[in-house]
């Protein structure tokens, strides 16, 4: 939804300044200069990329112009409490016994008090596959973190396809629109017999290419691709949060403190307080104590 409002405000402060200087917009309704910069873009796009990153790129276009998931808060005291009840239950009956929920989360007990975790597939494959890993007790914990950090690195990589290919078609574009002006200028030349008047009609029509290259790259294709690599990063947080846990946990340290370790690697904008965590994972102890 910002993404439609941030274009709003492009084309209202771009065409109402414009308006207000004066400007004819009839002189600004140029079809052959939106095909030519249009198609060049859309052709360079196909040839700069293979099928892989043209689809993920399309497929990533809708998500941008809607309203996404969102790491808030809840959602990460969320994955901090499912990784503090998972860890105790493995330090208290043994890392065996979190098999049977790792094998199988979608019938777990523990993870179905966790819903937002639980219906975000990427996330929880991250977490019980090394869980899994951690249960079979046959990995170190430095190679458990290696291999972690060589899996979000090729996440990184590959959810950044996407802003890859939109930065280019953005940096592409005031040149397709240079390209666009200068056609016009050459036809214009080529008119030369024409009135000084018929022929600064055609020279603006002109010159109507470059204005158009340079806002669509600056105000509408450059920004998909910078909030593209935002999502990128606001998605790691959570992965980054269950390798240091996992890590803490490995390293010997208390599921409490563990979890804190996690916690201290969130932004400040989503990052539950001490207190906030501290207090749930009282009413996590609470709650398994009358369970059990």
């Amino acid at each position: 939804m910002l993404v439609i409002v941030g274009y709003l405000v492009v084309v209202g402060s771009v065409f109402g300044g414009y308006a207000l200087m004066g400007g004819h917009f009839g002189v600004l309704f140029q079809p052959l200069e939106v095909l030519i910069i249009g198609g060049a873009a859309l052709g360079a796009f196909i040839v700069g990329n293979d099928a892989k990153t043209i689809r993920a790129t399309v497929k990533e276009l809708p998500r941008l112009l809607r309203s996404s998931k969102k790491h808030d808060k809840s959602l990460y005291m969320e994955l901090l409490a499912l990784l503090y009840v998972l860890l105790s239950k493995g330090r208290k009956d043994g890392m065996m016994a979190l098999e049977s929920d790792v094998d199988d989360p979608q019938g777990s007990a523990i993870f179905a008090l966790y819903p937002m975790i639980l219906h975000d597939a990427r996330v929880l494959e991250f977490l019980t596959d090394y869980l899994r890993l951690i249960v079979s007790g046959n990995t170190d914990a430095f190679e458990i973190g290696e291999l972690m950090e060589h899996e979000l690195e090729t996440y990184k990589h590959e959810a950044e396809v996407p802003a890859h290919s939109l930065a280019r078609i953005g940096d592409a574009l005031p040149a397709l629109g240079i390209v666009a002006a200068v056609l016009g200028v050459v036809h214009a030349l080529a008119s030369a017999d024409l009135p000084p008047a018929e022929m600064g009609q055609l020279i603006a029509h002109a010159m109507v290419g470059t204005f158009l290259g340079i806002l669509l790259a600056y105000g509408f294709v450059s920004p998909l691709a910078t909030l593209v690599e935002h999502k990128v990063a606001e998605s790691l947080t959570g992965y980054q949060c269950i390798k240091v846990t996992l890590m803490a946990s490995l390293n010997g340290y208390a599921p409490q403190l563990a979890v804190e370790f996690g916690r201290k690697i969130l932004y400040s904008t989503t990052r539950p307080s001490f207190i906030e965590l501290d207090q749930h994972v009282r009413d996590v102890k609470s709650h398994r104590s009358t369970q059990d």
